[in-house]
């Protein structure tokens, strides 16, 4: 009887511990905390949809707003507002490079942004529809110049006058002070044109000459004058 009465006992659990316990109330009241942070954080996102609900409302019935830009969003709730936009029947864009500095735009459908009004806002630029509108013509003219230069052909370009006959008085001029000059530097240094120096003797003349003068070298005779 003893046997089976300490068989029972050990197989009872034991009671827990003091550390036990301990570990035990902390994780409910952790648990009961994220719970309750939980139930603030659903609080807020509802509460949030009803003011996105109500601003989005009073935009469709402003009759003069055609686009809405709102503040920096995170990114929960830049998705209600998106979601709140295509349940409204609008339209909307998400701007902005940095996660913290993204804000969202909505637009009424008939005022749907062009593709040029969306890469101004990307760029962090304010949309200006009348310079948009003269770019557009100035870019449209430039590219109808083009094609009508195109259909002309190459443009020859030609001068009302012979560079040669407009400037001949100064290339008279230059080339006049150019034999000028020649003519003095053949005086001062000695030197005698090329006209002065042509041998206008025939060949047989020539030779006759080179083998009377071998005659005297070989003689030692004095060369005679030339004439």
């Amino acid at each position: 009887m003893a046997d089976l009465l300490g068989s029972i006992l050990s197989s009872m659990e034991k009671p827990p511990s003091l550390g036990d316990q301990e570990s035990r109330r902390k994780a409910r009241e952790q648990a009961a905390r994220l719970k309750k942070l939980q139930e603030q954080e659903k609080q807020q996102k509802v509460e949030f949809r009803k003011r996105m609900e109500k601003e989005v409302s009073d935009f469709i019935q402003d009759s003069q707003q055609t686009k809405k830009k709102f503040q920096p969003m995170n990114k929960i709730e830049r998705s209600i507002l998106h979601d709140v936009v295509e349940v409204a029947g609008l339209t909307s864009f998400s701007f902005g490079e940095d996660d913290e500095c993204r804000y969202v735009m909505i637009f009424k459908k008939e005022f749907a942004p062009s593709d040029e009004e969306l890469e101004s806002y990307r760029r962090g630029e304010e949309w200006d529809p009348q310079k948009a509108e003269e770019k557009r013509k100035l870019k449209e003219l430039a590219q109808r110049q083009e094609e009508e230069a195109a259909q002309q052909g190459p443009v020859v370009v030609s001068p009302a006058s012979d560079y040669k006959d407009k400037y001949s008085h100064l290339i008279g001029k230059g080339a006049a002070k150019d034999a000028a000059h020649m003519l003095q530097a053949n005086k001062t240094y000695g030197c005698v044109p090329v006209a002065n120096k042509r041998d206008t003797r025939s060949i047989e003349e020539a030779m006759n000459e080179i083998r009377a003068k071998k005659r005297l070298r070989q003689s030692g005779e004095e060369l005679p004058p030339t004439s």
